[in-house]
């Protein structure tokens, strides 16, 4: 271990400094993020908040004691730097000044911890710990569920649980929505299959797993499941055909895949009347094209800049209070992550939305591609099931949903970018020397 200049080698640098912290502090702040409901409910906001802001100062802790494995350029995405600048700025014109920043801070707070994990876990580590946090997390949600809907036979509604898993469902484990725990069980079902191909944890720890995440996505009754699945495996498809493609022929196979995907979206938008009404969603598709519509209005008014970032909607802060006031509802969101970029920072903010996550997921595909082992798979699967969710719920803009977006792209973006040139700076057997993290388990580097 290196000390760093005026620090003292004392316990506390060598505990912030070793790999267990790390892998502690991963875990932690993981499992703190998702659990965001449920610490909610028991034990205040208050409380999550009080969470939140002491992990970002042991991160920030941890930063400082490693800063010599770091370059400042490549420890945050450009873009992700422009996105939290952007969603700063428009304290400037907000209609709430409070709001905005402790929206902000929300934000920003999010993107520090995935910042943290990614620059002191590799994607192997990565996995274990998300692999780890939502067992915990799927097999308390079923406890309740069971405890709730079979054992007393009565909702539990501090939790949200309505107790109707003896009915198959929908059941909402403990994080809140039926929606909520489908998402979560589909991004649990990805990070199982990779824990299972990399060999991480024995067959029956895999199995159990993947059957737990699949049978919570089928009791939860989300209609959003379905098309995550679909999108999934579509995806799973088209980088296996990538990656069997002899190295000559892939631009051509990446082309026709791209067009492809324009070509099905046209397609499924031109017949989406008919594929909402396979899938019986139905009356949730016609209460977001109400609020769409109702969105649309407001985004007329101020289409460049929007009327500042909150985050999760104020009910009491215009104009989400107008928009709900016109609908008869309590929205907490636009359910549209991109709807809700162009509401709170405009059309520039969108575009510097979608450049962000566009960059994270085509830097992804190409690096899952390229290399041949299964774990660069994790990264773009991830990407894909984020950024569909988004077109049918916000949650990419806060919360767990943005710590994935955010550590997929910092994962994207220490394997492929402009970044990989800037080799003087970095230290020899640091990450940002461009060693191949993602396949050691040692303590040396960022696997420490």
């Amino acid at each position: 271990m290196t000390t760093p200049p005026g620090l003292s080698a004392s316990w506390v640098v060598r505990t912030l400094d070793s790999a267990a912290f790390a892998q502690a502090f991963a875990h932690t702040a993981i499992a703190a993020v998702f659990a965001q409901h449920l610490v909610d409910r028991t034990a205040g906001r208050v409380t999550w908040f009080t969470v939140i802001a002491g992990l970002c100062a042991v991160g920030a802790a941890v930063l400082l004691v490693r800063r010599r494995e770091f370059t400042l350029v490549r420890l945050i995405p450009s873009t992700l730097v422009l996105f939290l600048g952007w969603a700063l700025a428009s304290v400037t014109w907000t209609t709430d000044t409070s709001g905005t920043v402790s929206g902000w801070l929300a934000l920003a707070a999010i993107a520090f911890l995935a910042v943290v994990i990614a620059n002191t876990r590799d994607t192997l580590q990565t996995v274990r710990a998300l692999a780890d946090v939502f067992r915990v997390l799927l097999v308390l949600s079923l406890l309740l569920e069971l405890l709730s809907g079979v054992f007393f036979d009565m909702p539990f509604t501090f939790l949200g649980i309505e107790g109707d898993i003896a009915a198959l469902g929908p059941v909402q484990g403990i994080f809140g929505t039926r929606n909520s725990l489908g998402f979560i069980a589909v991004l649990a079902l990805i990070t199982f299959y990779i824990e299972w191909r990399t060999v991480s944890v024995r067959t029956g720890v895999s199995l159990f797993s993947a059957v737990l995440a699949a049978l919570l996505a089928a009791l939860s009754d989300s209609p959003t499941v379905l098309v995550l699945a679909v999108a999934t495996a579509v995806a799973t498809a088209a980088l296996g055909l990538v990656r069997r493609t002899r190295h000559a022929l892939r631009r051509t196979v990446q082309s026709v895949l791209g067009a492809t995907v324009i070509v099905s979206a046209m397609v499924g938008y031109l017949l989406r009347e008919r594929i909402i009404a396979w899938i019986g969603a139905g009356t949730d598709f016609s209460i977001r094209a109400e609020l769409w519509d109702q969105v649309a209005s407001f985004v007329r008014v101020e289409p460049v800049r929007g009327w500042g970032w909150f985050g999760p909607w104020s009910r009491t802060d215009f104009p989400f209070n107008a928009i709900n006031f016109a609908l008869g509802d309590r929205h907490n969101s636009a359910l549209n992550a991109y709807v809700d970029v162009v509401l709170q920072l405009g059309w520039v903010g969108l575009l510097i939305f979608i450049a962000f996550a566009g960059l994270a997921l085509g830097r992804a595909w190409l690096v899952a591609s390229e290399r041949r082992s299964i774990l660069y798979a994790w990264t773009p699967l991830i990407l894909v099931t984020v950024l569909v969710d988004a077109l049918f719920e916000s949650f990419p803009l806060h919360g767990y949903g943005w710590l994935m977006l955010v550590l997929c792209a910092l994962r994207a973006g220490q394997s492929k970018s402009w970044r990989e040139n800037i080799r003087d700076a970095a230290r020899p057997g640091s990450p940002a020397a461009g060693l191949p993290d993602d396949t050691s388990t040692g303590t040396h580097g960022i696997a420490r």
